[in-house]
């Protein structure tokens, strides 16, 4: 029975929980005293979107107070028999939530709606929500219902549906099978209370204070504690988001390979940058692996070592200068030729015409060498202002840097921003015109990206020439959890051109010299299996090496729990017909306190 307090407030109203929660619709369909697991429904779109509801029950399970979505959810602690239907809602009130509080018995009236975080062009699902809602306390101090345990014996192996081809590939109206898939389940568990028990981190906490983990423990596992994404059919169905309903303060400092360890349990929500996020209000204890950033051997005598690292928009106002020399002389062993992609001109962000880097390159190279490395030289192209992509201001291109008392480059002037590289036949060799010189930079290929760079270098007596790469982002592609199956890759439209430009190219480089020793590399933003990558193989005319090592080992990049791979070294036949060796050197991708998003990538051989 309730107390006399909580008669009191059976009787009061929360009509002002945000402004906008006395505003009806006008002419709105209406549904008396429906229940949660019927708004919720058995597909991922409510049979009552749009349609007002009354006296919706439920109790307060967690309380958002911060961010553009603010509101409670609340759960019906009397769920029917369908496993299909959630029988949690989120009740949406836009400013910070008054005079509800976890475990109080509600009812609710407002209007079912569907939002998609990150917008409708966003492809992203809906998320079921209660707005404009008039909620009543029918009493306080509720037990909140049982949070539902996420497992690796209850998430499917099989990850998605196929969508409707009649609704464009959308599997929004298609009936839920949580039994089978894994996008089902989670849907089938929307704004429920659920939990993850010792589950290990597979994405590190972010400036945002959110990571990853794994229900599914063994589910494409490398040695460092991660989840490999090894296939566009294979996309890891026991990665899921946390968050914290608490304070920023209070979230770990988490690693790859850590663990979150007893139980970490909240509502389960669906947000733009993640899908199905855990949103904690109660944190499991972190229990650190101690992971080690790694480093690589040094190369031996008659070894060329070429290596490529994304430094993450290098500009002469960062601090991680000394960091990112002390990676390069003691994680990489001071490699022979660096690739390095992201480098800003002078002044950073600051947009007034500025495009030269030397500034930005001296401060590396003193960094270099006062952590002991050599005297590294440089060699670049200015791009045309604003014309590279990047961060607008920041003027970002690739750089070739390089150590003198090792290699030299094979200087010939005439490359500039607009100049196309082309390829000459030079004493029975392949030379290129220009050196350093960008490969087609006008072409529509590159419009708005960064130009490849070509350079031309010789060691003990062996020409090499090297492509520094940094190929369009994957920005617009639908995410993983799209409400269309398989989601959309709209990005790699351009960088299908980027790699047919760059393989033919090369191409020409050994028609000219059968045996000439070439070296593609960089930030590829595709994987060792995508199409771009197999564009950029050709038929033999190069081989991305990173496939030389075992598959649980492939990846520089951490995105959303998946160790994937963006950075590539991509080599000619002859430098593959001879001893090669290949390391992913993880220093950063893993690390909440990483100095960049990627890990350096390096290639030792003899030419």
């Amino acid at each position: 029975m309730p107390s006399k307090s909580s008669t009191r407030l059976a009787a009061l109203t929360v009509a002002a929980v945000c402004a906008a929660s006395t505003v009806t619709l006008a002419s709105p369909a209406h549904a008396e005293s429906v229940r949660i697991h019927d708004i919720q429904g058995d597909t991922r779109i409510s049979p009552y979107a749009g349609q007002q509801v009354t006296d919706v029950t439920g109790i307060v399970t967690g309380i958002r107070t911060y961010g553009s979505s603010r509101g409670f959810w609340i759960q019906d602690p009397n769920p029917d028999a369908d496993p299909a239907t959630s029988e949690g809602v989120f009740v949406f009130t836009g400013s910070t939530p008054q005079g509800v509080a976890v475990g109080d018995a509600v009812t609710v009236s407002g209007t079912v709606t569907e939002y998609v975080p990150g917008g409708t062009s966003s492809g992203n699902q809906s998320l079921t929500q209660i707005t404009r809602p008039a909620v009543t306390v029918v009493s306080r101090g509720n037990p909140v219902p049982a949070a539902t345990r996420i497992d690796a014996r209850s998430v499917p192996a099989a990850y998605a549906p196929a969508g409707d081809p009649a609704a464009n590939g959308s599997v929004n109206a298609l009936p839920l099978r949580p039994e089978r898939y894994a996008l089902d389940r989670y849907e089938s568990l929307e704004g429920m209370n659920v939990q993850v028990s010792n589950a290990r981190v597979v994405g590190a906490t972010d400036p945002y204070t959110e990571l990853w983990v794994t229900v599914k423990p063994w589910e494409n596992r490398n040695l460092r504690g991660g989840t490999v994404y090894g296939s566009y059919d294979d996309r890891n169905t026991g990665r899921l988001q946390i968050q914290s309903l608490g304070r920023a303060a209070d979230f770990p400092d988490a690693n790859v390979g850590d663990t979150l360890t007893g139980t970490t349990a909240g509502p389960l929500d669906f947000n733009q940058f993640g899908g199905y996020t855990l949103v904690a209000s109660e944190l499991g204890t972190l229990k650190g692996k101690d992971q080690q950033r790694e480093s690589t051997r040094r190369q031996h005598t008659g070894e060329l070592a070429v290596a490529t690292y994304n430094v993450e928009n290098l500009d002469p106002s960062d601090d991680t200068f000394a960091a990112h020399a002390d990676a390069i002389v003691h994680n990489l062993k001071s490699p022979d030729i660096v690739s390095l992609e992201e480098i800003q001109d002078n002044n950073g962000s600051t947009d007034d015409g500025t495009v030269a880097a030397d500034e930005t390159m001296a401060e590396l190279i003193d960094a270099i060498e006062a952590a002991g490395g050599p005297r590294y030289d440089w060699r670049s192209v200015d791009p045309v202002d604003k014309a590279d992509g990047g961060e607008p201001g920041g003027n970002i291109r690739q750089v070739f840097l390089f150590d003198p008392q090792r290699v030299s480059f094979t200087d010939r002037a005439g490359g500039d921003a607009t100049t196309p590289v082309d390829v000459a036949k030079v004493r029975g060799k392949a030379a290129l015109t220009h050196s350093p010189g960008r490969i087609d930079p006008t072409s529509k290929a590159f419009e708005n990206s960064r130009k490849p760079l070509a350079g031309e270098f010789v060691f003990r007596g062996r020409t090499v020439i090297v492509i520094a790469n940094h190929f369009a982002s994957k920005g617009g592609d639908q995410s993983l959890t799209s409400q269309y199956q398989p989601p959309s890759r709209s990005s790699e439209t351009q960088r299908h051109l980027q790699a047919k430009a760059v393989h033919d190219f090369t191409a020409k480089i050994l028609k000219t010299q059968k045996n000439a020793a070439v070296v593609a590399l960089g930030d590829i933003n595709d994987f060792e299996f995508s199409r771009t990558t197999k564009i950029l193989e050709g038929d033999g005319t190069l081989w991305s090496a990173v496939k030389s090592l075992p598959r649980s080992e492939r990846y520089s990049y951490v995105y959303q729990g998946n160790s994937q791979v963006l950075d590539q070294i991509l080599i000619s036949p002859s430098i593959r017909r001879g001893a090669f060796s290949y390391d992913s050197v993880h220093i950063n991708a893993e690390f909440h306190d990483q100095i960049s998003d990627h890990d350096p990538q390096i290639l030792r051989f003899r030419p």
